[in-house]
């Protein structure tokens, strides 16, 4: 989902005609106020990937302060920045890049490469809500499962896990089931290739 927050209807309307032509779903804002609200009120963020195209100056909440209450609550990398100014300057630009956006575009800009980096945005969302699952999941794991977790990554067999921890080897079978169940794997490589 692409989300367009720019005060002015014609850039709105552009942004989206241009969005759709690459067949890209977007919702529009008039002002970070009401994407603010639009986002309380949601329950979850897109698995395709999401991506906010930011006007910089807008008169109700600039763009600036919007992306520092994304920023505050740790959103912008579910939820990537690209700021368009028709104002821009090389320091704004620099300050903005540092502080977590993920590009700026300065008016008139090229269409193409726009879109191409609200895709690229997309695949850092998509990234960025992948590891939160795993980090998720992760969390639900007992002390001791961990434990089993980092010597299962460690390529141990189940014998010397227990041997190490000094439990049987029945009990770090029930824990390796739950792990694997826990984290949606079926297999010691799986696990490995999402924790990697």
């Amino acid at each position: 989902m692409l989300h367009i927050v720019d005060d002015e209807e014609v850039i709105r309307d552009s942004l989206t005609w241009l969005a759709r032509s690459r067949t890209i779903e977007t919702t529009a804002y008039e002002s970070g106020t009401a994407f603010l609200a639009a986002l309380e009120a949601r329950k979850d963020f897109d698995p395709q990937g999401e991506c906010i195209l930011l006007d910089v100056r807008m008169p109700d909440m600039s763009g600036s302060a919007l992306f520092d209450t994304l920023s505050t609550r740790g959103l912008t990398r579910r939820l990537p920045v690209i700021f368009l100014t028709g104002h821009g300057d090389v320091p704004m630009a620099v300050d903005t890049l540092k502080r977590g956006a993920f590009d700026f575009f300065e008016k008139p800009f090229n269409d193409n490469k726009l879109m191409d980096r609200v895709e690229e945005a997309f695949a850092a969302s998509r990234e960025a809500g992948a590891a939160a699952e795993v980090h998720t999941r992760l969390a639900t794991l007992s002390i001791r499962e961990r434990e089993v977790l980092d010597l299962i990554l460690a390529g141990k067999m189940n014998k010397v896990i227990a041997d190490e921890l000094g439990i049987s080897m029945r009990t770090v079978e029930v824990h390796r089931a739950h792990i694997f169940d826990k984290m949606n794997v079926k297999t010691a490589v799986e696990l490995a290739r999402m924790l990697k």
